[in-house]
């Protein structure tokens, strides 16, 4: 198994917020709400962001504390043991409110610290992939 390096996490995070967006667009909180398989495809682009979070090294989440690194994380574990409980208006707050932001910082981080993988990122979303 190889290990994946902070560059590859942070592709996960701006590409899983990048779907989530795309997801709620044109969508309210009662649509979101009585749409189970747009909740499930949601939640499960959170629970990669919030994976991805918990795997960047200290080391990034230290340069960036701007970013909600902890919460991000706990929310993975809400998810992963609280999933009976969820509040899928605070689930809906974090997709469309949250999850943006954390996109335009993932792409800052991303363009600072690894240029030539933000680089090819742009290139692909230039040509039409995700």
């Amino acid at each position: 198994m190889s290990m994946r390096t902070d560059d590859l996490y942070l592709v996960d995070i701006i590409e899983s917020a990048q779907a989530v967006a795309a997801m709620i667009r044109g969508c309210d909180l009662p649509s979101f709400v009585g749409d189970d398989m747009l909740r499930s495809a949601v939640l499960w682009k959170l629970y990669v962001i919030s994976e991805a979070a918990g795997k960047l090294s200290g080391e990034l989440r230290e340069l960036f504390t701007d970013v909600p690194w902890d919460q991000i994380r706990a929310f993975r574990n809400r998810l992963a043991h609280g999933y009976f409980s969820l509040e899928w208006d605070r689930v809906w707050d974090i997709a469309a409110q949250n999850t943006p932001t954390l996109r335009l910082q993932g792409e800052a981080i991303l363009a600072d610290r690894f240029p030539q993988v933000f680089r090819q990122l742009q290139d692909r979303r230039a040509h039409g992939s995700p």
